[in-house]
């Protein structure tokens, strides 16, 4: 079992940036992938960026890259999203997940997190 804590959300300014982190506990000596998926009010879940377990691959959905940054520290059992430019429409709950494989499915991953709201304002 993989625990995991998101923390650093809150409400921001358009324009604006914020950290997310995700700390996990638990069985961290597997190799997982680590990924940030978000849900907007009314809306599906939807992927937004993963990272590899050697933190050497990356990907983002098309409306956050050159905006967002994924990375870890696998020492801490930790990642992070910095969200940088942030918009109303980045306003979600913001989760993040661990799983063997690491893609942009969210059947691919079988640990999530609690959530973290973000709520950008115009």
């Amino acid at each position: 079992q993989v625990q995991l804590v998101e923390s650093g959300g809150g409400p921001v300014q358009a324009g604006g940036s914020l950290r997310l982190s995700c700390a996990a506990s638990g069985r961290t000596q597997l190799r997982y992938a680590m990924a940030w998926f978000r849900q907007a009010p009314g809306k599906e879940r939807e992927f937004v960026a993963y990272i590899k377990w050697n933190g050497g691959s990356t990907y983002y959905r098309d409306s956050v890259k050159g905006r967002f940054t994924i990375s870890r520290d696998n020492v801490k059992n930790t990642i992070y999203l910095q969200m940088n430019s942030l918009k109303p429409e980045d306003t979600a709950v913001y989760s993040c997940a661990a799983g063997l494989l690491g893609d942009t499915s969210l059947s691919s991953y079988n640990y999530w997190g609690q959530g973290t709201q973000v709520t950008v304002s115009s």
